[in-house]
């Protein structure tokens, strides 16, 4: 049953906790039952900042690889060699700022959108199922990935995200999937001289971070089990995902004590494991933990945890669910240093400074890719959270102690004292950005060192430095 527990609705709580912080533009929401109607209503934000689909991206994606052939083929230090050198540096700086201005929608989405849950969601699940592109063509295609595999479930199943996700071609590309053949497929045997094999890198991921969790029960044999029945899913450039059974390891296949498979492998076997494991109670308690600590503080309330949990088990994985589990319970709402509160991420940091400043839509659509590189790019790197790119797997760190180091805050000072000038033609009056950005229960020192700056870009400054803004 839903929880009929006292919320504790907090209006700046719902913005900054759950959201991408206060605006003076962007109205709040009035209640929890407003924030879940935004998340299960239609996707409004895509339209106004499309994306390409899978398919477009796949023939954008083409068009660049061919383009590469072409000049590895033509004659060393010809003129036609010059010419198809000049024309592919051409499309390179084509893509560039057109995935330049696919940061900048995000960005859009994040300053202006009422349903700032929903984006918030999106950045945990593209963290949660990590997948930068290793190689400057999938470096491309990632905010495609996030747009058509991530973001149309963050309110839905966990399992349809899960197969969205994991058997998208930007996943198998980085989990090394498509070098992944079966030691006793047709093919192996076949090319014996080839020396194919068995890759875990995509089954290891799935129990292990996407679903069970690292204290998860499974065991080795599960991993290598679940390797043998993805053998087959791989891609094919102009299709996208495929299942080639001549790659498949033949025979069922044994996960966590259940049979899948039979002599002729399919892509079905592998949905039904997948689905599985996204309805396995280990999943519920490390989605539920993930998603607690994410927003709401490295050591959430255990009973708070339960009632997640509990609630992702009755609803086979419903995501809205368990997030409104989350939001009825009362130890989501408690103010910072009383059992919850997150210090703010450098990517959090900088969105909801621009929220904040209100840059306008037009202005972060059509950015350019040298200046996103010098107001977001370079920052977000020196303050360690390069964006979208972590250094492995398991995404970034979320320990509030990871990012409180001073090179870090050194870099979001120097950010703070130099971007917002940039992006706005005016700076706001320091003494009503305290009160539009920190909210009523803005603090005293931060009202104080608004009024006492000597200048607006100062006084901007201190807001964003505030330890009233930096955690949520």
């Amino acid at each position: 049953m839903r929880s009929t527990a006292a919320v504790g609705f907090d209006p700046d709580i719902a913005q900054t906790r759950f959201g991408y912080g206060l605006s003076p533009k962007v109205a709040g929401p009035a209640d929890v039952a407003e924030m879940m109607a935004f998340l299960r209503a239609q996707e409004v934000q895509m339209p106004r900042f499309p994306f390409p689909s899978d398919a477009e991206m796949r023939e954008k994606m083409l068009a660049l690889l061919n383009a590469r052939r072409k000049i590895s083929k033509a004659e060393k230090g010809s003129d036609a060699q010059q010419a198809l050198q000049k024309a592919y540096k051409a499309a390179r700086r084509a893509s560039k700022q057109e995935g330049a201005k696919w940061i900048g929608a995000t960005l859009a989405r994040r300053v202006w959108s009422r349903d700032a849950l929903r984006e918030r969601l999106v950045a945990f699940w593209n963290d949660h199922f990590s997948a930068p592109g290793k190689n400057v063509i999938y470096r491309y295609t990632e905010p495609a990935y996030v747009a058509n595999a991530i973001r149309p479930h963050v309110g839905g199943r966990f399992e349809d995200m899960l197969i969205a996700a994991v058997l998208h071609p930007q996943m198998l590309h980085f989990l090394d999937q498509n070098n992944s053949v079966g030691p006793n497929s047709s093919i192996a045997k076949k090319r014996p001289q080839k020396n194919l094999g068995l890759n875990e890198n995509l089954a290891r991921e799935i129990l292990e971070l996407h679903t069970l969790g690292v204290g998860g029960g499974y065991t080795q044999e599960d991993v290598r089990q679940l390797a043998e029945l993805l053998t087959g899913v791989t891609t094919i450039q102009k299709e996208g995902t495929a299942y080639l059974s001549k790659r498949a390891e033949p025979g069922a296949e044994t996960i966590l004590g259940k049979d899948y498979g039979t002599r002729r492998a399919r892509m079905s076997d592998v949905h039904a494991v997948l689905r599985d494991l996204a309805r396995h109670p280990d999943t519920a308690r490390h989605i539920a933990r993930k998603l607690a600590v994410h927003f709401v503080s490295d050591t959430p309330d255990e009973d708070l945890l339960v009632s997640m949990g509990a609630r992702y088990l009755e609803t086979d994985g419903d995501l809205a669910e368990v997030i409104e589990a989350m939001l009825r319970h009362p130890a989501a709402w408690a103010a910072v240093g009383n059992g919850a509160g997150n210090f703010k991420q450098p990517e959090l940091f900088v969105s909801s400074a621009l929220r904040a400043l209100a840059v306008p839509k037009i202005q972060l659509r059509e950015v350019k890719s040298h200046q996103l590189e010098r107001l977001l790019g370079t920052p977000l790197r020196t303050m360690g959270q390069p964006w979208r790119r972590p250094f492995g797997p398991d995404g970034f760190e979320e320990g509030d102690t990871h990012w409180l180091t001073a090179q870090g805050m050194a870099a979001r000072l120097q950010w703070a004292l130099g971007v917002p000038a940039e992006v706005l033609d005016a700076l706001p009056d320091p003494r009503d950005f305290v009160q539009t950005t920190l909210g009523t229960s803005a603090p005293a020192s931060a009202r104080f060192a608004a009024e006492a700056a000597e200048n607006r870009r100062e006084g901007i400054a201190l807001v964003l430095m505030s330890p009233a803004f930096q955690r949520v």
